[in-house]
């Protein structure tokens, strides 16, 4: 099939790539073309995303249900060709060519060991900066980052050969040692890293030039620490997971390792930053039950992307994009203005069902709740439980009493309450279940 040719690259739910291991995007173009003559067997790819990492070219097309994306590891690039300058040139797209290495059944794969090779052009028909795309390409290619991670791979390999009482096994699974051999490996992997952080802080340029490593040196353990074992008794290993868990979140907090920015996106940047935004916040809303605040979400972002940090008015254009994404998540602003991203799997039915629940109760019928119950029994900050009260009451659910103590809710009794018929009391109800709380708390 014609798909064959070209490897396969896995996107994320907003159709962002899945980067590899320590694999950085570098530079961007929109509505580009791959054409091949020589390979009968090349994908259709016409108007799509083509973007540059340290390791690999990934088309996207425009919509992720279209068709797949593909790969092209640097690996397999023979030879770039320089740009050719010519009358004709200025009136048709701009193209660039590079030579790959394919196998004898035109298949292309990460070593670039293949017996022949073929042209490929990249055909620019959006608007973009071909030149500079050009240069990030010849020092990617150059620069042959894959090689490294082969390299520190190798080294991996063999030290767990020479030994095998680390903490991971020959495979790289992590090896479990019990507690205190997990807090010892911690430990000497701190000292291993202190020098790196010493030296990071002799002055700024050497700070900026280390936080990069910092993140791929913590995203590296984090994926050895997804792929370690847990197939033993979890009753003797409690403990250690719940320790390998906190490293697990503590490594996920440390930073995006490559984040989108202005210059490796262009004028692709907001459009691209919202679909990495929509990945980040997965995690965050999984933990804070399905809603957080944009104001605590800017400063997680900004946080995990280190020195390449954005303004509140990009964060707030990368949410407004999501509507014209199939991402699963968005931006909601409640009646009081307050902005918060939540998951489009929330619902307000639900949360009111359980507001429901928790002001029926006895003692919260006598004296109503707070936004600090609410955010207990939801699981949420008081701050967003306050919202979800304030809703309900516009709703009808609750009422409101406005005291030096500060906001309390109560049941709403109002439609309990036959007009015609005030003073009857009913034996079945809400209204009921209010009268003799009241009866036993007088």
């Amino acid at each position: 099939m014609a798909r064959n040719c070209l490897q396969a690259a896995e996107l994320t739910t907003s159709g962002r790539p899945v980067l590899l291991p320590t694999e950085i995007e570098c530079s961007l173009l929109s509505t580009v073309d791959l054409e091949c003559d020589d390979l009968p067997n090349f994908p259709h790819l016409k108007s799509g995303l083509l973007i540059l990492t340290t390791h690999r070219l990934l088309w996207l097309p425009e919509s992720t249900a279209a068709s797949s994306a593909s790969a092209i590891p640097l690996a397999a690039i023979t030879h770039i060709f320089s740009a050719k300058k010519s009358i004709k040139s200025m009136f048709a797209s701009p193209r660039l060519r590079f030579q790959l290495s394919v196998s004898p059944e035109g298949w292309v794969s990460d070593s670039g060991s293949g017996s022949r090779s073929v042209v490929v052009t990249v055909v620019v028909r959006g608007k973009g900066d071909l030149d500079a795309f050009l240069n990030k390409f010849w020092d990617s290619w150059r620069g042959r980052a894959w090689e490294i991670v082969h390299e520190q791979a190798g080294s991996d390999v063999a030290s767990g050969s020479r030994s095998t009482s680390g903490m991971y096994t020959r495979e790289g699974a992590v090896r479990m040692v019990g507690v205190s051999g997990i807090l010892r490996k911690e430990q000497e992997m701190w000292e291993s890293t202190d020098k790196s952080l010493q030296d990071a802080f002799q002055d700024l340029n050497a700070l900026m030039s280390k936080a990069k490593e910092m993140v791929m040196l913590a995203e590296k353990m984090r994926q050895k620490l997804l792929s370690g074992s847990t197939s033993q008794p979890s009753a003797e290993n409690d403990e250690e997971l719940g320790s390998k868990q906190e490293m697990q979140d503590w490594l996920l907090s440390v930073g995006i390792i490559s984040p989108v920015t202005k210059e490796s996106a262009g004028a692709m940047y907001h459009q691209q930053l919202s679909r990495q935004l929509a990945d980040f916040v997965r995690l965050p809303l999984e933990r804070s039950g399905g809603m957080m605040n944009l104001i605590d979400i800017y400063c997680l972002f900004n946080r995990a992307r280190g020195t390449e940090l954005i303004s509140p008015e990009d964060l707030l254009q990368a949410c407004s994009l999501w509507e014209k994404f199939d991402v699963p998540v968005m931006l909601r602003k409640f009646d009081s203005g307050v902005m918060v991203i939540q998951n489009k799997s929330h619902s307000d039915e639900e949360v009111f069902a359980r507001i429901k629940t928790l002001v029926t109760k006895p003692d919260a019928l006598r004296t109503g709740i707070s936004a600090s119950d609410a955010a207990i029994t939801l699981g949420i900050a008081p701050g967003m439980a306050k919202e979800h009260l304030l809703t309900a009451e516009s709703k009808g659910l609750l009422c409101r009493d406005i005291s030096p103590d500060g906001f309390r809710f109560y049941v709403n009794l109002f439609p309990e309450i036959n007009p015609n018929d005030m003073f009857s009391v009913r034996d079945y109800g809400i209204y009921s279940t209010w009268l003799r709380a009241a009866c036993a708390s007088g």
